[in-house]
């Protein structure tokens, strides 16, 4: 039996900020071990029995991005696909696109497999186990949902409800959703013995899926199939496909669970024990790094005098902590977050009012990533900004031009490809050149290293919108 997994990255992990950004979601988050939550879902989905492809739907400004970290698990042993989302309208929208895109592919009879990104599963055997006896149920005409063995009452967690009356091979229909309850309707649901975490996993056979779509959720799929009949498709290294974003914009912002698994007679879940962890906020996250003797959890330079049982991630510089517990430490290049242990859900309140406010730091790091390699603003002021860019091997910026600043490019290390009005130059090491305000330029990398630059950029406005692209390698908007 064909199974697609469909890796879903669309989420920002607000309650990770401010490591997490827009820009830079959970996914991409490098964890303790070094490694990031994209990686590890690539590599359980490719270990998968009996998968013929992966696809991936993501938001259009990550596909890069995503590409890059999927090369470094380079060879894959089955091609990539991708479904890009210009806008974000929840989970509903991105599994249907998902099915409609496998059945185009692969036809009504194909299962998919849907994971979240960002989550973190520690037992692949039991987890593979789990996807054969998911795949058994699915055959017998079922939507599958993943439930995970409650080990506390979580009230940061939805909840399943089974029929254990009705059993399906080795699951059971489903009897309800509870989205995040209080703590006492928590315990309660513990001690019913009937309950489940709900994972966020599922397995659907794509034409039952889309048939059980047309009846519960149509407006949903009639959208979803209008941004995939008017999408732009391009070949990139993967088979990438864009959704037309007027289609996609009308589609209902619902998940898939209210649009969905609530209502459907089809459902079944699937009690799972397989080391599931969504880590939903930094307290979650503390718990992968091992503790001192006074209980504290420390990454980074730090030194502690007096206390206790507090998590610190500080990466670029010494932090301190003295006479204080509890409490988690997480300081970045432009922001610094405080918080109680208690409170630690709390961090997407911030970021909530990070947004309203449009402070830069809910959208992006100082370090921002592009196609072909990644910036950092090392310093700005009145009309001048200085930028460390780094272009990989092989990547090209756009041919270009800015109606308001002037650049001074100095190579640091690598070599330039410059190309500079009618004039076009190889810079090395130690070598500079200017790009007056209004002349055409490009800048490539035709090296074998990083091609490290410092841009020095002057002129009455610096924003990164004076830009007017001519030409662009990945398809970017003029």
């Amino acid at each position: 039996m064909t199974l697609i997994p469909v890796i879903m990255s669309g989420g920002t992990g607000s309650r990770l900020w401010p490591v997490s950004r827009e820009n830079h979601p959970k996914p991409f988050i490098t964890l303790p071990d070094g490694d990031n939550l994209l990686r590890k879902t690539l590599r359980r989905a490719s270990a998968l029995n009996h998968v013929t492809e992966i696809l991936t739907v993501t938001q259009q400004s990550l596909l890069f991005k995503t590409e890059d970290e999927y090369q470094k698990e380079a060879p894959l042993s089955v091609p990539c696909h991708y479904v890009l989302e210009p806008v974000r309208r929840n989970t509903a929208a991105a599994v249907t696109a998902a099915a409609l895109s496998v059945a185009a592919r692969h036809g009504n009879e194909a299962q998919i497999l849907v994971l979240p990104a960002d989550h973190l599963i520690e037992d692949q055997e039991a987890f593979t186990q789990a996807v054969q006896e998911a795949q058994i149920m699915v055959a017998q005409g079922f939507h599958v949902t993943f439930g995970i063995t409650p080990t506390s009452a979580e009230t940061s967690f939805g909840y399943i409800q089974a029929n254990q009356l009705s059993p399906v091979s080795k699951g059971f229909k489903t009897t309800g959703f509870i989205e995040k309850p209080e703590l006492r309707v928590a315990q309660d649901l513990i001690q019913s013995g009937d309950c489940y975490w709900n994972s966020g996993i599922f397995c659907f056979n794509v034409g039952v899926l889309l048939q059980d779509l047309a009846l519960h959720a149509p407006e949903v799929l009639r959208t979803v199939e209008q941004a995939i009949n008017n999408n732009t498709s391009i070949t990139l290294s993967n088979q990438v496909t864009r959704l037309d974003a007027k289609s996609l914009a009308l589609t209902p912002d619902i998940s898939i669970d209210y649009a969905l698994m609530e209502k459907s007679d089809l459902v079944a879940v699937l009690p799972c024990d397989f080391s599931w962890n969504d880590i939903g906020s930094w307290r979650a996250m503390s718990e992968l790094v091992p503790e001192d003797q006074f209980g504290n959890r420390l990454i980074g330079e730090v030194i502690t005098h007096q206390s206790s049982k507090n998590y610190v991630q500080s990466k670029s510089r010494l932090t301190t902590l003295v006479g204080v517990e509890d409490l988690i430490v997480i300081d970045t290049s432009d922001a610094l977050m405080i918080a109680h242990k208690n409170h630690s859900q709390g961090v997407k309140e911030i970021v909530t009012a990070l947004k309203k406010s449009a402070h830069p730091t809910h959208l992006q790091h100082q370090t921002g990533s592009r196609p072909w390699g990644t910036f950092c603003v090392l310093e700005e002021g009145n009309n001048f900004k200085i930028k460390r860019i780094v272009v990989k091997p092989g990547g090209s910026l756009s041919l270009q031009m800015h109606y308001h600043r002037s650049e001074h490019w100095v190579v640091v290390s690598g070599i330039a490809k410059v190309v500079n009005d009618d004039q076009e130059l190889l810079l090395d090491t130690n070598e500079s050149t200017f790009i007056r305000a209004g002349h055409k330029h490009r800048l490539e990398n035709p090296g074998l290293i990083d091609l490290v630059l410092i841009e020095v950029q002057s002129g009455h406005y610096l924003g990164e919108d004076d830009i007017v692209r001519f030409d662009d390698l990945y398809g970017r908007h003029h």
